[in-house]
């Protein structure tokens, strides 16, 4: 079982006198969205606020380190010069923009720094130590500070300087957001209010073998959505058209059912189906039923009989997991499924069902939608949360201090 949260140290486990006047560093995840050096999304940014906030109110000296892009080197434009700026609005203070990571520039502003001062450094993955989690590097990095704190989610799964390695020569603890997000779905797979359901999406069931592996001991139902169905489908027997395929997996989606079906999981699969020529037609050809998929067609999403049915399928869960669309959503066309299972499942919150959300595409349609404050909680970190669900441990948590 992967370790949570629960089992290391979190930043309110560290006394008034481990963090006044000391150098705290923050390893944030504000790996945000930039459109001519302007950012366009800063949901990421505010996610680590309370963290910040918190230590500022303790007279910590906080030095924030984050990523952003995949950078070649020291490159400008994927500096943080923006989210420091976007940070500075937002805390109602400066926030400094280190020249650097690391270095003796670095060394001697954080050095100069007063308690309640804010600096970020820039962009971690400009050195390939960070991502190969040299210890030297690491090690330079631990230099800068006296405390270190993860409320980096979203890279918590990636065993990095930033994120793992640091933590060797520092006491380390989780942040409010990294402790939400283990909390949260720790406790949602370990002891789920039931029925319990899970709803995964995606193209592809070799992304998510993990997760369906894991998943199928846990639940009482699991629906599945997206381009996987088709595998499914096609391992019945049935005719999917022009539909995605993952033609080496069939024995494995076999092997799923009929594991569901020995361990008294409900599989649920469609009903109906939007088929089009393409993903990027303007509309659906037609709604078919499963087993009527033209040869010449593809399916795309849910048709309104399936959504009819998850209606029913979700209408008494107490526990919710959703990873994953249910159609070709980025084409407005085939986002109803997706959008129909975002309502469904921002009304069972509404009537005390606990719902968790995580997945870039179904996150992205619960914010579209305006629904984000209507779910229990909405994960800020796609491969973390998959891994987790996986059941496997994720290397920034596990190398936290334990309490």
């Amino acid at each position: 079982m992967p370790a949570t949260a629960l089992s290391k140290r979190s930043i309110e486990d560290l006394s008034q006198g481990e963090l006044a006047g000391k150098r705290v560093l923050v390893r944030a995840d504000f790996n945000v969205p930039l459109k001519d050096g302007q950012i366009t999304d800063d949901t990421r940014i505010r996610a680590t606020l309370p963290t910040i906030r918190y230590l500022l109110d303790r007279n910590a000296k906080v030095i924030l380190t984050s990523h952003l892009g995949r950078p070649k080197g020291k490159t400008p434009e994927l500096s943080l010069a923006p989210v420091a700026k976007r940070l500075s609005e937002l805390l109602g203070r400066e926030v400094k923009l280190a020249p650097d990571v690391v270095g003796d520039q670095v060394k001697a502003l954080t050095q100069g720094m007063q308690p309640g001062d804010v600096v970020l450094l820039e962009n971690v993955r400009w050195y390939p130590e960070e991502e190969k989690n040299e210890p030297a590097f690491a090690k330079q990095l631990a230099e800068l500070a006296e405390v270190y704190v993860n409320d980096a989610f979203g890279t918590a799964h990636r065993a990095h300087a930033s994120t793992a390695g640091v933590a060797a020569y520092l006491p380390s603890v989780a942040g409010f957001l990294l402790h939400k997000e283990i909390d949260v779905m720790g406790k949602a797979l370990s002891a789920p209010e039931r029925p319990f359901v899970a709803i995964i999406g995606g193209s592809k069931v070799s992304s998510k073998i993990g997760v369906l592996q894991n998943l199928i001991d846990k639940v009482d139902r699991l629906v599945i959505g997206g381009g996987m169905i088709f595998t499914f489908l096609k391992a019945q027997g049935l005719e999917v058209g022009k539909s995605l395929v993952e033609e080496d997996k069939l024995d494995l989606a076999r092997e799923l059912m009929k594991k569901a079906k020995e361990k008294g999981v409900e599989f649920v699969l469609p009903d109906d189906i939007l088929v089009a020529k393409s993903i990027t037609s303007e509309a659906a050809e037609d709604t078919v039923s499963i087993d009527a998929i033209p040869a010449d067609l593809m399916g795309v999403d849910v048709g309104p009989l399936t959504i009819d049915r998850l209606s029913k399928v979700l209408g008494d869960a107490k526990t919710v997991i959703w990873n994953g669309p249910m159609g070709v959503f980025e084409n407005p066309a085939f986002a109803e499924g997706t959008r129909a299972v975002a309502q469904i499942l921002a009304d069972r919150t509404a009537h005390g069902a606990i719902t968790i959300v995580g997945g870039g595409d179904s996150v992205a349609a619960v914010e579209s939608m305006g629904l984000a404050d209507q779910f229990t909680h909405v994960s800020t970190g796609g491969g973390a949360s998959l891994e987790f669900l996986e059941g496997l441990e994720l290397p920034g948590v596990a190398a936290l201090s334990a309490k």
